[in-house]
């Protein structure tokens, strides 16, 4: 693992570049089961998913982003990506949201996609919006 470990690092500092932010968020690697039930506590969705994020608590850090490596795996698998470049865009995307940014309406998430793409070009990582969308 120290090798995800490396391109989550290398997603980390591109991005909290890119946004010009001093301290990155805590980064975790879980199973689709710890997953789930976050999933499940604090979105009522009873399913695990790609990635959590949690906004920071006053006076503690810069949120949190929690990665579901089962589920990560699976996607990279069936859309044929590396699954170090799959985790390093669920890094970008967690980090983006965290500042701020949605995907929810088409405008939102035409503008999320091209920050996601731009950063991850800096990375050597793919377009991940070419061969089609992955569930975020």
């Amino acid at each position: 693992m120290p090798d995800l470990e490396r391109r989550i690092g290398r997603a980390v500092d591109a991005t909290c570049r890119w946004l010009g932010a001093a301290r990155a968020p805590s980064i975790l690697l879980e199973n689709d089961r710890a997953v789930q039930r976050l999933n499940h506590d604090f979105r009522g969705r009873n399913k695990p998913t790609n990635v959590l994020t949690f906004d920071a608590m006053p006076g503690g850090g810069d949120g949190d982003i929690v990665l579901g490596y089962e589920t990560v795996r699976r996607e990279a698998l069936a859309s044929r990506k590396t699954v170090g470049a799959h985790l390093m865009h669920l890094v970008v995307h967690g980090i983006l949201h965290l500042a701020g940014h949605d995907h929810h309406a088409a405008g939102e998430a035409r503008v999320m996609e091209g920050l996601e793409t731009r950063i991850l070009q800096q990375l050597g990582v793919a377009n991940p919006w070419r061969a089609g969308k992955i569930s975020l």
